[in-house]
């Protein structure tokens, strides 16, 4: 009997099955960022702030309106908490952290205030990054720019510090392209991140994005299976170049919250396909439309 030609997704999918027998290898993120700082004066966040707020350009609504920028509707009650401390002895404003300057015995006079401020960059419009721009000079990769454009009804993808889907606004955040160590990496997190889209109610329906789950819990890891099986086989149709040992070693991370079932993978790889399958039925429509 005449073995059938493997697909693009079984040859990647055997091959992070090999690459899980193996063990596990540490995974990184493929991109640089730096910290949370004030968007106005750029400067850094300090003490517990450094806890409360992810990476990224932070504003006042003051702050905000003054520079004629808005907060997202829908991102007006996502605010995060700055803690500021104002000593009773120093004027101090939203713009800057003061400690207490008391001398000698007198005991140190201050009081804490808090300001809710939002990320510039996925929570605003009208307003732009002040940050220096990264120093990796990329260009963009035009065959993963054309599966990206077209396919139709994705996501809006916007520009921030992290990489991840919102599932409940229909959106992807993305860290700047010159952010990533290697260009072929931006492409793939933006592959797995828009396979977790075609989840989207309005797309494929998959119960891991419209069925509220935790982190960890089983639907989520299944989520995670599935967009970086996905974004696996995106990549190796854009011919672009995968470190495989870094993936089967995240990939190996939810299969152990999955209690390890191997079997896992290969359900994971049919739902992914599936995915990949309506970005590129998308875009050929697409194309046949034009």
């Amino acid at each position: 009997m005449t073995k059938t030609k493997e697909t693009v997704a079984e040859i990647v999918t055997n091959r992070i099955i090999e690459e899980l027998k193996k063990g596990v290898v540490p995974w990184k993120k493929p991109w640089s960022n730096g910290l949370a700082v004030n968007w106005k004066t750029q400067k850094p966040y300090s003490g517990i702030n450094t806890m409360l707020l992810p990476s990224g350009e932070y504003a006042t609504m003051n702050q905000i309106k003054e520079a004629k920028g808005r907060v997202r509707k829908e991102e007006l009650k996502n605010y995060f908490i700055v803690i500021f401390v104002k000593s009773l002895n120093k004027k101090a404003t939203e713009d800057e952290e003061t400690e207490d300057e008391s001398e000698g015995n007198e005991k140190p006079r201050f009081m804490r205030r808090f300001y809710r401020v939002w990320e510039i960059n996925t929570q605003c419009t009208g307003l732009k990054s002040k940050r220096p721009k990264s120093a990796n000079l990329v260009d963009p990769i035009p065959a993963c720019e054309e599966i990206v454009s077209n396919f139709l009804n994705k996501p809006d993808i916007r520009t921030g510090s992290q990489a991840y889907y919102d599932p409940t606004n229909d959106y992807i955040c993305m860290p700047p392209l010159n952010s990533f160590h290697k260009v072929d990496d931006y492409y793939h997190t933006l592959f797995h991140e828009l396979i977790h889209s075609t989840g989207h109610k309005t797309r494929l329906s998959r119960v891991g994005i419209v069925t509220p789950n935790k982190f960890g819990s089983k639907l989520y890891s299944m989520e995670e299976l599935i967009a970086e099986v996905g974004a696996s086989i995106m990549s190796a149709n854009a011919n672009i170049t995968v470190d495989i040992e870094q993936n089967a070693s995240y990939i190996n991370g939810w299969l152990n919250a999955l209690k390890g079932d191997p079997e896992l993978i290969l359900k994971a790889s049919s739902k992914a396909q599936k995915a990949v399958d309506f970005v590129q039925v998308n875009s050929l429509n697409r194309k046949q439309s034009a």
